[in-house]
């Protein structure tokens, strides 16, 4: 090939990937999912959502519309009421599979709310010395791995802590928190080998720290939480530490949470979660745009790493479902992947290839 003929050549194939957007190193992301455990709380409040061309439909269905493929949904052992404990996670995954949608199940082994200031051990356990609680950690988790069929699960969530505490509290009790997790691990491979499992940090600065105590754990994937507002306003830092995370421990990563505003007002009278400039990435207006632009680069992000596998949009359907003056409403309203009159926002096109 003469000179002129191989100059014309490169112009052509850089002007091709110009012309389609192509980033050449990039890869399709695996995951592109929502957590939408508040789905069925929200539902039963016969709220009419709308896709973008206005029309009505079910959030599930907008979703995968749009290129959801993933649906997350957190399970507690015994909460006060029927949300998120198994008759209606086992049927709302009935639900997502029906859909054809792969199905995220996060394990909280708690009756509420569990994350790094708060593992605390489900009612029905406390007191069980430790190998009976191992024992009902490994039954538990075989019996809603059977019910449910998910093909990612979490053994626990957000557990820089720890996990059951005071038993499996990492900081005094290390090897009783692995042992705790090795017997959700044991069943999952036992009952679902299938299953991909997922352990989850929130956050990424310390997330080496954490995870170079699990390199004895047969575990598939390192899951991240990411929120700005948490963990740090540059998403530069983020990429870095994926790639740190993927190559230390030859892992897929995910970030398994994340979420940002589209406006900074409000819905209802419930406090907001975000609702101040200061919590925002100045790049990165509280807006339908900055919203979708914020996940754009989170996005490409991911998609420049091969074992970065995807994402996961927390709260996407938690809009105000209890009237415009509640207190005790939805304090993620405005970060939701649903605007104040219910309908699609921008930037559910991420979940598009």
């Amino acid at each position: 090939m003469n000179k002129m003929l191989f100059v014309l050549s490169l112009i052509f194939i850089f002007s091709c990937v110009k012309e389609n957007n192509i980033i050449p190193t990039s890869h399709e992301l695996k995951i592109k999912g929502a957590d939408l455990s508040f789905l069925p709380m929200i539902e039963s409040k016969n709220l009419v959502f709308y896709d973008h061309h206005e029309q009505p439909n079910n959030v599930l269905s907008i979703l995968k519309n749009a290129g959801l493929n993933t649906v997350r949904v957190r399970i507690w052992h015994n909460p006060i009421d029927e949300h998120s404990g198994l008759n209606e996670v086992k049927q709302f995954s009935q639900r997502i599979h029906q859909a054809q949608i792969k199905l995220w199940l996060c394990i909280h082994y708690s009756d509420t709310w569990a994350d790094p200031g708060h593992q605390e051990m489900p009612v029905a356990w406390q007191g069980l010395p430790f190998n009976i609680l191992k024992d009902s950690v490994f039954n538990y988790t075989k019996k809603i791995i059977l019910q449910t069929q998910p093909e990612y699960v979490q053994i626990g969530n957000e557990i820089n802590s720890g996990i059951l505490f005071p038993f499996g509290n990492l900081s005094s009790n290390e090897s009783q928190f692995k042992e705790l997790l090795n017997e959700g691990i044991r069943a999952v491979r036992t009952f679902s080998p299938q299953t991909k499992i997922i352990l989850h940090f929130a956050g990424h600065t310390n997330a080496q720290w954490f995870f170079n105590k699990m390199t004895s754990l047969d575990y598939d994937i390192i899951g991240l939480s990411y929120y700005p507002i948490w963990h740090g306003k540059d998403l530069n830092a983020l990429k870095n530490n994926i790639e740190i995370l993927s190559n230390s421990y030859n892992k897929e990563v995910v970030i398994a949470e994340t979420a940002y505003p589209f406006t900074l007002t409000w819905n209802d009278w419930t406090n907001n979660i975000v609702g101040m400039e200061n919590q925002l990435i100045n790049t990165f207006p509280a807006s339908e745009i900055g919203q979708k632009e914020f996940l754009t680069q989170l996005k490409n992000n991911l998609m420049l790493n091969e074992k970065a596998i995807g994402f996961c949009y927390w709260g996407a359907e938690y809009v105000s479902f209890n009237g415009p003056t509640a207190t005790d409403g939805s304090p993620w309203e405005n970060q939701a992947l649903f605007n104040f009159n219910n309908k699609e926002v921008l930037a559910t096109d991420l979940f598009r290839n």
